[in-house]
């Protein structure tokens, strides 16, 4: 699928932030400024397509795209939260500092918490997106 450096050098920071083979994705919060070479390198590591906002199974994990703007970010979590398998979690991408659309890193941490959940890892995946891994604190089940 990917073939550009930059999408090679994606690999191992997405195996980090929990993405593996096999796994169900599915994503939320597409629009015309995602990065594709990322959603591609996800689609890589999984050996899966990305699933759409539509899907009604159950995900391994959500890649949510959010910015500055988009709605209440403790709902679109929660909303997050309705496929998510028992080990599941989501990647939260929203714009790098300087960026349109940059939402500050407490309250990504603030919605978090609301939300029932943490940060679990945090990563630069692109030269506009930084990725926050949140996770169900160990021992909660919803």
């Amino acid at each position: 699928m990917t073939t550009t450096a930059e999408a090679a050098s994606q690999d191992p920071v997405l195996r980090r932030l929990g993405f593996a083979a096999s796994q169900v994705v599915q994503e939320v919060g597409w629009d015309d400024d995602v990065d594709n070479d990322l959603r591609f390198a996800v689609e890589d590591v999984t050996t899966t397509d990305l699933e759409d906002e539509d899907y009604a199974d159950v995900a391994d994990a959500v890649l949510m795209w959010f910015r500055e703007g988009d709605g209440d970010l403790v709902d679109e979590l929660v909303d997050c939260l309705t496929n998510l398998g028992d080990d599941g979690f989501v990647v939260l991408l929203s714009p790098r500092a300087g960026r349109d659309g940059f939402v500050q890193p407490s309250d990504i941490e603030e919605s978090a918490v609301t939300a029932g959940l943490h940060t679990a890892g945090v990563a630069n995946v692109s030269s506009s997106w930084s990725a926050v891994r949140l996770v169900s604190p160990k021992g909660q089940r919803r």
